[in-house]
């Protein structure tokens, strides 16, 4: 007796060749842009030294690119870039700004570490 619970997805493609073709040249795009973005931030965090007086902007830039992968990870593979652009801001605003939020309670708390190791030693 044969299952029909099984779905065959190969025989349930809705795509000629010549989509396929596009579908596959904007995942090697994204791939490449993928790359391209950390392959510069680890050129970045290998010529500047933790020690170096610019360190603070290095760690900006990092949260800003991995924002900024995390993004268009979103926007491209869960298909949020095919939407109108108010769902987009509707979903990404949110996700930046408790992203913002977080920084400021990680600076606060580190900041009040800091003046508690002053005051009491350590």
């Amino acid at each position: 007796m044969e299952r029909d619970d099984i779905i065959e997805y190969s025989l349930d493609t809705h795509h000629s060749e010549e989509q396929g073709k596009k579908i596959r040249r904007k995942i090697w795009l994204v791939t490449a842009i993928l790359t391209v973005i950390t392959a510069f931030e680890v050129g970045v965090g290998m010529t500047v030294h933790q020690d170096s007086p610019s360190w603070w902007i290095v760690k900006l830039l990092f949260i800003g690119l991995t924002l900024l992968k995390a993004g268009y990870i979103v926007l491209v593979f869960m298909h949020l870039g095919d939407e109108k652009k108010v769902l987009k801001y509707f979903i990404l605003v949110p996700y930046a700004l408790f992203v913002i939020y977080l920084i400021f309670i990680a600076l606060t708390e580190a900041l009040a570490v800091n003046a508690a190791w002053d005051q009491y030693g350590g």
